[in-house]
C-alpha cells in the first residue's frame, strides 16, 4: 500500500493551512474520528485517513488539488459524509486526506421561472427544504430517506427520493468541475461562454460527461444544477398493506405498466413487516432470542402493530380531476391482483395546516438500532427486472441468507421506470465482534450469489468496491478496464479518490493496492 511520507504530508498540510488557515486542517486522532465510518462493520482505524482539509470554495479547491498532485498527496473528496450504510465519510484506504467540502454550503441560484436550483456540495436536503420554503418559492425536493446529506453528493451516488423527480441522477443539469491538475470545466452547455442555458439543456456538443462524473474518482464536483418539481396543485396517497408474503409478485406486475403509461410516476417502495416493525421500536418488545425472529412470532408482531407484510404507498401529483381519474386506474389494476384495499388521503394546494412538501427526516436513521445499540447497518441493494417473478426469486434468495446467517430480512423494492432497487439492509450490534464478522461475510456471499444472477448491486459500501467492481465482469471485466484507462488519463497521479468504485490509478495496482 502507498502511504505518504511524513515529512511529505508536513509540507502538504502547511500549504493547504495558507489556503484555507489553520482552523480548518486536522490531523491524526482528530481527523480519524470526525471521519470514521459511523456505522462500521470492520475496525474504522483500518480505513482511516491521516488527515483532513476543508475549503470553502472552488478555488481553493482548486489550489488545494495541486498542491496535492505535485506532492503526490492522495484526497477523498466528500460533500457531507452521511452516506450511512455505504461507508459514511470514510475513505477506501487509510493514509489519504480527506478533502471536506461542508464549508461550500452556498445555494447559488434558484430559477424559479425554469424550476432549478444550483448548489455547492455542502447544501444539505434540509437546507434545502427550507430555503425554498421560506422563501414561498413553488418548488419542491425529493427527499431520500434520511436527509441530513448533501442534495450534491446524493446525485452523484444516484440516490433516490420519492417524488416524480426521485431519480436524482437524472434531474442533474451542468456540473462544475475541478481536475486533478487543478483545472476547471463546466459541463454541457456551461461550457459555452455566456450560456444561458447550462442547467436547462443536460448534453451540450460532443460526449455528455456529466453521469462519467457521477460514481466515479474522475474529478471533483463543486457545483451542479439540479432540476426541482414545480408544487402541483395537489397530492393524493393511497396506501395498501399486503397480508401475506406471496403477496408482493402480483402487486409488482399491477404496478408496472402503471409506471411504463406514466399513470404513476414516482418511485413507490414495497417495504417488508421488518422495514415497519423498526422504525417502532427495538426488537426486544417482540422477540429476546438470537438468530432471525421465527415466523411466527413474526406473524404475531405484524398482527399486533396492525400493518402488512409489504406496505406502500402509491402518490400522484397534479390536478385533482387527473388525480382521480388515475387513482382509479391504479384501484382497478389492484383489486383483481391481491385481496387488500387501498387507504386514500390527500393534500390540497392552499391547506395551511400541511404544506404537502416532502418535509426531511432523520427517523429512518433509528432503524439500525433494531438489535439495541450501538447499532449499524450495511446496505446491500441490487437491482432486478420490473418483474413479480424476479422480484419473488430474488426476495426468497436474499431473505434465505439473512436467516442463515442468523440476521432479520429488512428490505424493501422501489420500483422505478424500467427496473427494480431492492434495497436490504443487514442491521447488527456494533459492539458484538462475532456479530459484525458474520455481517461482513454474509455480504461477501450476497455479492457473489447476486452476480451469479445477473443481479447487480446499483452501489456499496466503502468496503466492498472491489468486489462488486470485479462482479460486472462481462468480457474479462472490458468496463473496469475502460474506467483505469479514463483514471489514468484524467489523473495520471492518481490523487483523487483511489480505489472508489474499484477505480485504482496506475500507481496503485502496481503496488498491489
Amino acid at each position: 500500500m502507498i502511504s505518504i511520507a511524513p515529512d511529505t504530508l508536513s509540507r502538504a498540510l502547511a500549504a493547504f493551512a495558507a489556503i484555507v488557515g489553520p482552523d480548518n486542517v486536522w490531523q491524526g486522532a482528530e481527523a480519524q474520528a470526525a471521519y470514521a465510518d459511523a456505522m462500521a462493520p470492520r475496525d474504522p482505524a483500518t480505513y482511516a485517513p491521516v488527515a483532513a482539509v476543508a475549503p470553502a470554495s472552488t478555488e481553493e479547491v482548486q489550489a488545494i488539488v495541486r498542491i496535492a498532485a505535485e506532492l503526490g498527496v492522495p484526497l477523498w473528496p466528500i460533500s457531507r459524509g452521511k452516506n450511512f450504510g455505504y461507508g459514511g465519510a470514510a475513505p477506501r484506504l487509510p493514509g489519504v486526506v480527506m478533502l471536506d467540502m461542508i464549508r461550500m454550503n452556498r445555494i447559488l441560484e434558484c430559477n424559479v421561472d425554469m424550476g432549478y436550483v444550483v448548489v455547492e456540495p455542502g447544501v444539505g436536503f434540509d437546507d434545502l427544504y427550507h430555503y425554498l420554503v421560506d422563501n414561498n418559492i413553488p418548488l419542491w425536493i425529493s427527499a431520500p430517506a434520511h436527509t441530513w446529506g448533501s442534495v450534491l453528493g446524493n446525485a452523484l451516488e444516484r440516490g433516490v427520493g420519492y417524488t416524480p423527480y426521485g431519480e436524482h441522477a437524472s434531474k442533474v443539469c451542468g456540473m462544475e468541475v475541478v481536475t486533478a491538475d487543478g483545472s476547471l470545466l463546466r459541463t454541457g452547455m456551461g461550457a459555452l461562454e455566456g450560456s444561458g442555458t447550462w442547467h436547462g439543456f443536460p448534453y451540450g456538443f460532443g460526449p455528455s460527461w456529466d453521469p462519467a462524473f457521477m460514481q466515479s474518482n474522475f474529478g471533483i464536483v463543486t457545483r451542479m444544477g439540479l432540476w426541482l418539481m414545480p408544487a402541483p396543485r395537489q397530492t393524493v396517497n393511497l396506501a395498501m398493506q399486503l397480508p401475506r408474503v406471496a403477496d408482493l409478485p402480483p402487486a409488482i406486475d399491477a404496478l408496472r405498466p402503471l409506471k411504463l403509461d406514466g399513470t404513476v410516476q414516482a418511485n413507490p417502495s414495497f417495504g417488508n413487516v421488518i422495514r415497519n416493525l423498526a422504525t417502532r421500536g427495538p426488537r426486544s418488545e417482540h422477540y429476546q432470542g438470537s438468530g432471525a425472529m421465527p415466523a411466527d412470532v413474526l406473524e404475531a408482531a405484524r398482527l399486533r402493530a396492525g400493518i402488512g407484510h409489504w406496505n406502500f404507498s402509491i402518490r400522484l401529483f397534479g390536478d385533482p380531476e387527473i388525480n382521480a381519474i388515475n387513482a382509479r386506474k391504479v384501484r382497478a389494476a389492484f383489486a383483481g391482483a391481491v385481496d387488500a384495499e387501498f387507504v386514500e388521503s390527500e393534500w390540497n394546494g392552499g391547506d395551511l395546516r400541511n404544506s404537502g412538501h416532502p418535509v426531511p427526516s432523520l427517523g429512518a436513521l433509528g432503524v439500525v438500532d433494531w438489535l439495541g445499540g450501538p447499532g449499524g447497518h450495511l446496505t446491500f441493494s441490487p437491482v432486478s427486472a420490473f418483474s413479480g417473478a424476479e422480484a419473488w426469486k430474488q426476495y426468497t434468495t436474499v431473505r434465505a441468507m439473512f436467516e442463515d446467517a442468523g440476521f432479520d430480512y429488512y428490505g424493501g423494492f422501489t420500483a422505478g421506470q424500467r427496473y427494480l432497487n431492492h434495497i436490504t439492509m443487514i442491521l447488527f450490534n456494533r459492539t458484538d465482534e462475532a456479530m459484525c464478522v458474520r455481517a461482513n461475510d454474509l455480504f461477501v456471499r450476497l455479492i457473489d450469489v447476486a452476480a451469479a444472477n445477473g443481479w447487480g448491486e446499483y452501489r456499496t459500501h466503502t468496503l466492498f468496491y472491489d468486489e462488486v467492481a470485479a462482479s460486472y465482469s462481462y468480457n474479462n471485466g472490458a468496463l473496469l478496464r475502460w474506467n483505469e484507462k479514463v483514471k489514468d488519463a484524467v489523473d495520471p497521479a492518481g490523487i483523487i479518490a483511489p480505489g472508489k468504485m474499484g477505480i485504482w490509478p496506475r500507481r496503485y495496482r502496481e503496488a498491489g493496492r
